[in-house]
This record gives structure tokens, C-alpha cells and sequence, in this order.
């Protein structure tokens, strides 16, 4: 698999008494990182992640912070799709659609959705790395992305990098097809590989559940350098990245990190 990559940027660790509570704060934090980004450099460009753990701190994105998100302003990326249809139940895209894309004021040509559908899927992960403005990964320089946002299964792996899986390895492309998923729904996938994901300015990780403690603490406890056997570790960011937990992940940090809970 190769040598993990070491990273100099320490992540910084918030805990929660629950993933509302965790929601509630990325929710402010990705505001105010937004109208930052709007300020510095006229627009906010997001990859967000698919799964259930989202959808509430999306929700109170297009509820509760409607008029301070800057909506006009946002280039929305997606960072892995299930090779299915757009309207299928499977599909990242119609989850965040539904949960605030379609309330939201985002100009819909800023919306870049993957084509799960299209076949090959080799061919749809090409389409998509176009569309990032890359075809390759990154060039060095200026981050592509102002914020990624991820989630995190209990094996450890992210958007849909699963542990010890080929695309791990991958170097010069930036969105891969994977034709085996390591967790339900077992179904091929699109995704970012690591060094488009690490083109950001910022990384932000929203993880909740015990069943994700163990994964998190060996997470942490390979840092710097991160293990092919949870790819969540991998992760890199040009600027800072931040883990929002609530206190059923934390279980297994050390209690230095434990001792970062905040109020929801």
C-alpha cells in the first residue's frame, strides 16, 4: 500500500454530548467559514459528504441559518457517490437534495453532482475529475477546495475509501471508480481519491456513534503518520482539520481529548 503520508497539521478535537449538539457547532463553524471564504475570495467551495450522520447539520443549514448562509455564493462538490441513478434511494446526491439542496438558494449550475449512473463507471469518475477542474490530482499551489467535509464508518474509511483498498494507492487521479464497497450498501462507488480531498483549505470530520470509538482511537493514536487500514486517517488539508464528536465516538480517546467537550 505504500508509506502514509505524514501530516504537521495536529487536528483539533471537539466533543459534544450529542451529534445534534456536534451538528449545532459545525453548523456555525462552516457559516462563518463560508462568509470568510465569500469575503477573501467571492465564493465558498464545499465538498460535503453523503450518509445519514449530515443530514441534520444540513437541515440547519437551510432552516436555521438561511439568511447568514451565503447560498449564491456556493460551489457545491460531492466527495463519493453510489454508481445509481440521481432518484435513487442508494444515492448521496437525492439525500443532500432532499435534505437541503432543494431549499436552498444555490444557483443549480454551482450544484456538480456525480453521475453514479453513467456506464462505465470508469468513465463517470473521469467526467467528475473534469468538473473538479483537474483531470489529474491537484497541481501544486493554491487548495482547490475552501472546506471538505467527511464522515467515517466503524472500519475506519471515509467518503469511499475503504481500508487497504487500491484507490489508497492512487496518486495521479483524482476521482476513481471502486468496484467493491468494504461496508453496506455493497454497491460500486465514485470517489475523490486522497490527494483531491487534501486539497482543501480545510478538513471537517462529523462522527458520531460507539460503534465508531475503537476506529477513532486508533486514528488518533497513529498520528502523525495514518495507516492504509483506516483510511480516515490519511486525510490531509493544507490549512487545519477538525473532528466533531459526540460523546459516544469519543469513548476511546485519550483523556486529554476526551477533556475538549464542549456545550452543544
Amino acid at each position: 500500500m505504500g508509506a502514509p503520508v505524514e501530516s504537521s497539521v495536529r487536528p483539533s478535537v471537539r466533543v459534544y454530548p450529542d451529534l445534534p449538539g456536534a451538528s449545532r457547532a459545525l453548523a456555525r463553524h462552516l457559516v462563518a467559514s463560508a462568509r470568510h471564504s465569500v469575503d477573501e475570495r467571492g465564493r465558498f467551495s464545499w465538498v460535503i459528504a453523503g450518509g445519514r450522520t449530515p443530514q441534520e447539520l444540513y437541515q440547519l443549514l437551510a432552516r436555521n441559518y438561511a439568511d447568514r448562509f451565503p447560498w449564491k455564493e456556493l460551489e457545491v462538490f460531492f466527495g463519493d457517490e453510489r454508481c445509481v441513478g440521481p432518484t435513487s434511494p442508494e444515492s448521496n446526491f437525492r439525500a443532500a437534495w432532499e435534505s437541503f439542496l432543494s431549499e436552498a438558494p444555490v444557483p443549480r449550475p454551482r450544484i456538480h453532482r456525480m453521475r453514479g449512473e453513467l456506464r462505465p463507471p470508469s468513465h463517470a469518475a473521469e467526467r467528475y475529475a473534469r468538473q473538479l477542474g483537474f483531470h489529474r490530482t491537484p497541481p501544486p499551489g493554491l487548495p482547490r477546495f475552501d472546506v471538505v467535509l467527511l464522515g467515517m464508518g466503524p472500519d475506519g474509511h471515509t467518503a469511499s475509501l475503504f481500508p487497504r483498498a487500491p484507490a489508497l494507492r492512487e496518486n495521479r487521479r483524482s476521482v476513481v471508480a471502486v468496484r467493491s464497497a468494504g461496508q453496506p450498501p455493497f454497491l460500486p462507488r465514485l470517489t475523490m481519491t486522497l490527494p483531491a480531498l487534501s486539497s482543501s483549505r480545510e478538513v471537517c470530520f462529523l462522527v458520531s456513534g460507539s460503534d465508531k470509538a475503537q476506529a477513532l482511537a486508533r486514528i488518533f493514536r497513529s498520528f502523525p503518520r495514518g495507516t492504509p487500514q483506516l483510511p480516515a486517517s490519511l486525510v490531509r488539508s493544507r490549512g487545519s482539520i477538525h473532528w466533531y464528536l459526540d460523546r459516544a465516538a469519543a469513548t476511546g480517546l485519550p483523556k486529554h481529548l476526551r477533556g475538549s467537550q464542549v456545550g452543544s
